[in-house]
């Protein structure tokens, strides 16, 4: 969180002091060098401002839910066949009421997923397959969840990534077949997250 604010008033401080010099210090022939940066600052002050609902979103589910860390995590970029829409890859995790039973969560977006692509590729290089053997989780693989992996030394997670429920099931099944019981289907409205069936 305190990256986006400090990212979106670092562009708008940017804009002000290019503009400011242009009118202050260079004659009005050279106006035009600054058109092209001002827009550009315009446009990464808007796109920062797409990053505060998924900081918001970490943020309830970090207070709803305890991280664990978790080993050798199933992942993939290819299609998930539980999910028929188009997703950006996926984390297959434990269902809390039933262990042997492995959900898949999704990227619902693009948005700043550079970083685990890197990673989850088939081709990518073992040291950079390793920064993803250990996976802090927290959420509900039946609604939603927060990836992320250990800080440098192991402290604190870093690099998080919302992810979302999108088996087809979800909407068409009833959820007790998940184990979900009323008390789990509150803890994901806190979060934001509403079942079709609740």
């Amino acid at each position: 969180m305190f990256m986006n604010v400090f990212g979106i008033f670092g562009w708008i401080a940017a804009w002000i002091g290019l503009l400011y010099v242009s009118v202050v210090f260079l004659s009005p022939g050279f106006g035009f060098l600054f058109v092209l940066p001002l827009i550009y600052c315009t446009y990464r002050a808007v796109v920062q401002l797409r990053y505060f609902p998924p900081a918001l979103r970490m943020r309830r589910i970090m207070g709803t839910y305890p991280w664990q860390v978790l080993q050798c995590v199933p992942h993939g970029l290819a299609s998930h066949p539980d999910v028929s829409q188009k997703h950006y890859g996926w984390f297959e995790f434990p269902n809390p009421a039933y262990p042997e039973q492995q959900l898949a969560l999704v990227y619902a977006q693009h948005l700043r997923t550079e970083w685990w692509h890197r990673r989850m590729a088939p081709r990518a290089k073992p040291q950079l397959k390793e920064q993803i053997e250990s996976i802090w989780f927290a959420g509900d693989p039946r609604f939603i969840g927060l990836i992320a992996v250990g800080g440098r030394g192991g402290t604190g997670p870093r690099h998080m990534h919302v992810l979302e429920q999108w088996a087809e099931s979800r909407n068409d099944q009833c959820l007790s077949d998940w184990g979900v019981t009323a008390e789990d289907i509150e803890r994901g409205r806190r979060v934001g997250v509403y079942p079709a069936n609740s």
